[in-house]
């Protein structure tokens, strides 16, 4: 295996993550990409261009290079409108200079799954599939202020699910998931976690919990991330600990666009009474969000959705206990370093919050439990194990040559 391909058609790895459409993805595809080109594997990265004055090509890190792809107008554009450049995005990549060149393809997304089903044939190579994200789990967590994905998502998704060599998942809730409903067997579905950089993420000095708490909430600030329950949330904690306080980071982002955007996330606040301690300011750098998980008390993650809860491991990573929603993506990563909530009730939620920060003892324990079960989701084993993937399928797409021109000749 000398190169690899990874599409990323509706967002790039040099993005920032919790704006826009960067998030999780982002920063999965940047960080394996890297490791997988420390371990001598050359890779590109195609992603559509989204501003003109990109270069067409941009180094990432050694052996790592983004190519922006032309397709539709240079300017950032809704996920539901780029449905109508994804034959544009096919045939720009056809006729990239790196066209043919790669060992196997591996696709980010369901937009990219359907572009990437179209190329691997031609390029004749292996196509492999992370969706992050499923309509369908979408479609049945919708929260207030968001619209259902489209049927032509869950058709491509089903298509690509189909049509794609392996499907990597990120938990087993997934796998369960799309074998649930798409049929796929065991043997077409490989579990391979997102990771976390322990280098970066990592427990700072302070004893907590402290007298004045901070709450941390990190995300898109979307229905679906539960930005508005972690206000209320909050609200319900600050009735016992006066001197709380809620940090969000985050952008806007979703089809429910204006609905927990900052403006209204202040005008919650200042309905419940909590303006005066609630800050909100945009995505941060991996460095600096670092920063912010450790110099909070606890960190917020009330989804009403997630395939992977990577803030949730971060937080945990650096120390932080998390209360979390119930939910698949997050039972994946909130063991003992939390608490699961059972739905998106804030009294529910703040009383969880309130037995951590009115209990030292119970604090800490979660905070040594969050980083010993960090420290066993490196990004090194996810790349361990995406290694082992992509190798198990092209040596099945080498016998599957091999038979077809057996049965040829």
């Amino acid at each position: 295996m000398r190169r690899v391909g990874l599409l990323s058609v509706h967002t790039s790895p040099l993005d920032q993550p919790g704006t826009g459409d960067g998030g999780g993805l982002n920063v999965y595809v940047r960080e394996v990409a890297r490791r997988l080109a420390a371990r001598g594997v050359e890779v590109d990265v195609f992603t559509r261009r989204s501003d003109p004055d990109v270069p067409a090509s941009t180094p990432l890190d050694d052996g790592v290079t983004v190519h922006h792809v032309e397709a539709g107008p240079p300017r950032p554009l809704d996920k539901h409108e780029l449905t109508n450049h994804l034959c544009g995005f096919a045939l720009a990549l056809q006729g990239h200079r790196s066209a043919g060149t790669h060992d196997l393809l591996h696709a980010h997304y369901w937009l990219s799954g359907w572009v990437g089903r179209r190329i691997a044939p031609r390029w004749r190579v292996p196509l492999v599939q992370t969706f992050h994200t499923l309509g369908v789990l979408k479609n049945a967590t919708l929260a207030p202020g968001d619209d259902p994905e489209p049927p032509l998502r869950l058709i491509a998704e089903r298509q690509v699910a189909r049509d794609a060599d392996r499907v990597l998942v990120l938990t087993c809730g997934e796998a369960g998931l799309l074998h649930r409903v798409h049929g796929l067997s065991g043997e077409k579905l490989t579990v391979v976690p997102a990771g976390v950089d322990l280098d970066r993420f990592r427990p700072g000095a302070a004893n907590r919990p402290s007298t004045a708490p901070e709450l941390l909430f990190v995300g898109r600030l979307q229905p679906l991330k539960g930005p508005d329950v972690a206000v209320r949330t909050f609200a319900a904690v600050r009735r016992q600990l006066p001197q709380a306080r809620l940090r969000i980071v985050g952008g806007v982002s979703g089809t429910g666009r204006g609905a927990t955007g900052p403006a209204e996330l202040h005008e919650l606040a200042a309905q419940l009474g909590v303006a005066d301690a609630v800050t909100i300011e945009d995505a941060v750098e991996q460095a600096r969000l670092a920063d912010r998980y450790r110099a909070a008390d606890l960190l917020l993650a009330p989804s009403r959705s997630e395939t992977f809860g990577l803030a949730a491991l971060e937080a945990q990573a650096c120390g932080t206990p998390v209360v979390a929603a119930d939910v698949p993506g997050l039972e994946a990563v909130v063991g003992a370093g939390g608490t699961l909530v059972p739905g998106h009730d804030p009294d529910r939620h703040a009383a969880a919050a309130l037995s951590y920060l009115t209990d030292a003892d119970r604090w800490r324990s979660a905070a040594r439990a969050g980083v010993v079960a960090a420290r066993a989701a490196s990004w090194e084993h996810t790349v361990d194990r995406l290694e082992a993937a992509y190798r198990d399928v092209l040596d099945s797409h080498d016998r599957d040559a091999v038979a077809s021109q057996a049965l040829v000749g």
